[in-house]
C-alpha cells in the first residue's frame, strides 16, 4: 500500500490586492504549501502507518526549490514526485487534474489519494473530483477519517445532520475535511531533515498534459449595493427594524 497526497504549493491570498480593474495582483504574496493540505498529509499519515506517504504537486518551477520541498516534506512525506514547470502558470483545473492523476499513475502500489478540503487561493473545491475522473477512481469528499481495510477503505463522511461510513473496494480519491485530524507542527530537525528526502522532478510531457482551454473574457469587481441608511430609534426602533427587514424579504 502506498498513500498518495496531492498537495499545492500556492500563494496566499490575504497577501495580494485587487486593483480598481478588478485584476488580482499577485506580486507581493508569499507562496507555502495551501493550509488546508497538511491536514491531508496528516490524515494519509496515520492510514499509511509504515507504509510510504508521496506527496504530489504541480505548478511552476517554484515547487521544486529548496524552500518549496522542505516546507512540503516537513509536513510528514516520505518523498515526493511534482510537475515544476512555468508552463504550467496559466493551466486551468482540468490540466492540472490531469497531470496529477498522470503522477499517481507513477507511482507504484498507489491506491488511496488523499487532498484536501479545497485549495487556499483558488478553493473551487474541484481537484479531487477532477483527478478522480481521470484516475477512474471513486471519489468522496467532506471526508473526516479512513481505514485501511481487507480489500480496500472504510470512509468517514460528514453529512448534513451527522457523519456516514462507506466501505469502498479498491482504489479511492478522498477529500479530507479542514478539521479531520490535528495537524503536527514540524520541529526544526524535521525542517532540515525534509530538505533531504528525494523530490522527482517529472516533465510536463511525461505526464501526457491535455489540452483544454479556458479564456478569461473580462474582470470586475462586484456591484456595490445601495444601501437605504434608515436609523430607527424610540420605543418602536426594534419593531420598525423588523418590518423593515420583512419588507425588504431579509426575514
Amino acid at each position: 500500500m502506498t498513500v498518495v497526497v496531492a498537495y499545492k504549493y500556492a500563494a496566499n491570498p490575504q497577501d495580494a490586492s485587487v486593483g480598481a480593474d478588478g485584476v488580482v495582483d499577485w506580486s507581493r504574496a508569499k507562496a507555502a504549501v495551501s493550509e488546508y493540505d497538511p491536514v491531508a498529509v496528516q490524515l494519509a499519515r496515520t492510514v499509511a502507518g509504515d507504509s510510504e506517504v508521496v506527496g504530489i504537486s504541480v505548478g511552476t518551477a517554484a515547487i521544486a526549490s529548496s524552500m518549496a520541498k522542505k516546507s512540503a516534506m516537513s509536513k510528514g512525506l516520505d518523498r515526493g514526485v511534482v510537475v515544476a514547470d512555468d508552463a504550467t502558470q496559466g493551466w486551468n483545473a482540468t490540466q492540472t487534474a490531469a497531470a496529477l492523476a498522470g503522477l499517481v499513475g507513477r507511482i507504484d502500489g498507489a491506491d488511496l489519494l488523499v487532498t484536501g478540503d479545497s485549495s487556499i487561493d483558488d478553493g473551487a473545491r474541484m481537484m479531487s473530483a477532477l483527478t478522480a475522473g481521470f484516475l477512474g477512481w471513486p471519489c468522496f469528499q467532506e471526508v473526516t477519517a479512513v481505514e485501511k481495510t481487507a480489500d480496500g477503505y472504510a470512509l468517514t463522511q460528514a453529512i448534513t445532520g451527522g457523519t456516514r461510513t462507506i466501505s469502498v473496494t479498491g482504489p479511492v480519491v478522498v477529500a479530507a475535511t479542514s478539521d479531520a485530524v490535528p495537524v503536527k507542527v514540524p520541529s526544526m530537525k524535521e525542517i532540515l531533515a525534509a530538505g533531504k528526502k528525494p523530490v522527482e522532478v517529472v516533465s510536463v510531457e511525461d505526464v501526457a498534459p491535455v489540452e483544454i482551454g479556458v479564456t478569461v473574457t473580462g474582470r470586475s469587481k462586484p456591484a456595490p449595493k445601495a444601501r437605504k441608511n434608515q436609523v430607527f430609534t424610540g420605543e418602536s426602533a426594534v419593531a420598525d427594524l423588523v418590518a423593515a427587514l420583512r419588507t425588504n424579504g431579509i426575514l
